[in-house]
């Protein structure tokens, strides 16, 4: 028989958890040998707080011994083919510009925009399995806002996205970050990685400028990569010593742009266009710290994983943005590169 002392709605997440079956019934008896004043003033519950105990069951049931899954209680995408997605990403965005387009190609031959790289993209990936119910979104960008247009593009396509990335794209989670988003990755799934710095180019053709939606004056982008340049111009020109802000935690990850940038100090120096080298520099010391990290973090790989780099450009909200592909790498479930998709897709 159950004494009036003994109490478990006084601490019943302890049965609930271990036995939710049980944990409802010892709710139910208990219920029933008080009277409803002295359940609800001497045990101090609400209707509310017991309804949610009786839902939160529902979370505790466990599941059929077997194989162990990474699968808990995973949302389906539903059915709609990547390709089919991509096509409703662009509606109402800017069309394409004949004429922006051609500006943009002569500074940065080799880009595309954005619409038709996730349109490429996403077909050859499609006819490689990639699919929204199996494929994991992974990016490293710059933390600036305009760096969210081309995540959210391949967002809308396989859902939520992993960020890698930090200021200037470079991939400041490291490898600890890789080895958490790889256990993200769906059973039997692939993961397809998308990073690369990014600059600004306005409709007048001023590169490392772009114009931002409710901003009057031109803005710079990137800015962590401008005050990165303006920090080493200072050291190769002179006049200037070299900081201990890597060591600043309050400013870190500028204090590594900084110093991820030093051996491009004469590359930079001699280049035509400064502004336009730039992006290229912080892409090809990127591109070494990416394909290391995946190297180190291979072993969670789980069916493939396919690797996009290259360089952002953005530009006004009236236009669409651009991308230049530079690697477009298949990996198999060892890790190992086995095939060169960019060709594909340039």
């Amino acid at each position: 028989t159950m004494s009036s002392s003994f109490n478990p709605l006084r601490h019943p997440e302890n049965l609930f958890f271990i036995q939710p079956d049980l944990a409802l019934r010892t709710v139910c008896v208990t219920l029933s040998l008080f009277s409803p004043s002295s359940l609800f003033d001497n045990m101090k519950i609400t209707i509310a707080s017991l309804a949610a105990l009786f839902v939160a069951t529902e979370a505790f049931h466990t599941a059929p011994i077997g194989r162990t899954s990474t699968r808990i209680n995973m949302i389906v995408k539903g059915d709609e083919k990547a390709s089919e997605k991509v096509a409703k990403v662009f509606e109402g965005k800017p069309a394409e510009n004949s004429e922006f387009d051609a500006l943009v190609k002569a500074n940065f031959p080799g880009a595309i925009s954005n619409k038709q790289l996730a349109t490429k993209v996403v077909s050859v990936l499609e006819g490689k399995g990639y699919t929204p119910g199996n494929t994991l979104l992974a990016t490293s960008l710059c933390a600036d806002e305009l760096a969210r247009v081309l995540e959210d593009d391949f967002v809308k396509v396989y859902g939520n996205n992993f960020n890698l990335g930090g200021l200037s794209g470079f991939p400041f989670a490291g490898n600890t970050g890789f080895g958490a988003m790889a256990a993200h990755i769906p059973d039997d799934g692939y993961c397809l990685v998308v990073h690369g710095p990014h600059v600004g180019i306005t409709k007048d053709g001023l590169i490392g400028k772009v114009e931002r939606p409710g901003i009057a004056l031109v803005d710079t982008c990137c800015g962590s990569a401008i005050a990165a340049s303006k920090y080493l111009k200072g050291i190769t020109d002179g006049g200037a010593k070299i900081t201990t802000k890597l060591q600043s935690f309050s400013d870190f990850q500028q204090g590594a742009v900084q110093e991820l940038i030093l051996p491009f100090g004469k590359r930079l120096g001699e280049a035509e266009n400064r502004m336009k080298e730039l992006p290229y520099a912080l892409y090809d010391s990127q591109d070494i710290l990416v394909r290391d990290i995946i190297n180190t973090g291979k072993g969670g790989i789980k069916k493939g994983l396919a690797l996009l780099g290259g360089i952002q450009i953005n530009t006004g909200p009236d236009t669409l943005d651009y991308f230049h592909p530079l690697r477009f790498d298949l990996y198999d479930e060892n890790g190992k590169v086995v095939d060169d998709l960019l060709p594909l897709i340039v």
